[in-house]
């Protein structure tokens, strides 16, 4: 990375740390862009070079949570056993929550509060998904159907939201290593229930 690269992410860091920030002591709708660009001293047009939306600014955090995630999955060896580079992705998301605890909490809480997060939130879980999916058959070389590979990755987005929500409504840091443990056990035991039709089939009445 140039050193023009570094001052970029530094300007972007810290417009992002600044914003968290005002919109824990303030409440994100009260929040304005020009209050942020002014606590970071920098103008409102580098913001929004930045950062398109105020959205984003929260968004981000868990966007790069994600994706940090998908890339460390792409880079490992094929010969990793499927199940194991699974695992590696949901450890990647512990490994980055618990490295910025405190700060990831509040952004948690910022978006529980804030309903015009909710929908961005939404799609980038649902692009990321998608990506996993991708990946998932790509390393089985097509072995394994669109559908068990969209099944396996609803299966880490949701192991990985109901842990950090766990995780973020509790004071022990390292509660989020065992909630994911603990939720992965659960679909590993069959302990989940699954919908089946009853005694007399999906047709009666």
């Amino acid at each position: 990375m140039g050193l023009r690269e570094i001052k970029m992410e530094r300007t972007r860091q810290l417009i992002a740390d600044t914003a968290i920030a005002l919109f824990s002591e303030q409440g994100f709708d009260a929040t304005t862009v020009d209050q942020i660009a002014a606590a970071a001293e920098v103008g409102p047009r580098t913001v929004y070079r930045y950062y398109p939306t105020k959205e984003a600014l929260v968004v981000r955090f868990t966007e790069d949570t994600l994706n940090t995630a998908l890339e460390e999955l792409r880079a490992l060896p094929e010969e990793v056993p499927l199940p194991q580079a699974l695992f590696e992705v949901v450890d990647s998301v512990r490994r980055t929550i618990e490295g910025d605890s405190e700060r990831r909490k509040v952004v948690y809480q910022i978006i529980v509060r804030t309903r015009s997060l909710h929908a961005e939130l939404r799609a980038v879980n649902w692009l990321w998904r998608e990506s996993l999916a991708e990946e998932i058959g790509r390393r089985t070389g097509g072995r394994t159907t669109d559908m068990v590979a969209a099944l396996a990755a609803a299966n880490i987005a949701a192991v990985v939201e109901i842990a950090v929500a766990e995780w973020a409504g509790g004071e022990d840091p390292a509660a989020l290593g065992l909630a994911i443990e603990h939720a992965l056990e659960l679909l590993r035991t069959g302990d989940v229930p699954l919908p089946a039709p009853g005694p007399g089939g999906p047709d009666a009445v």
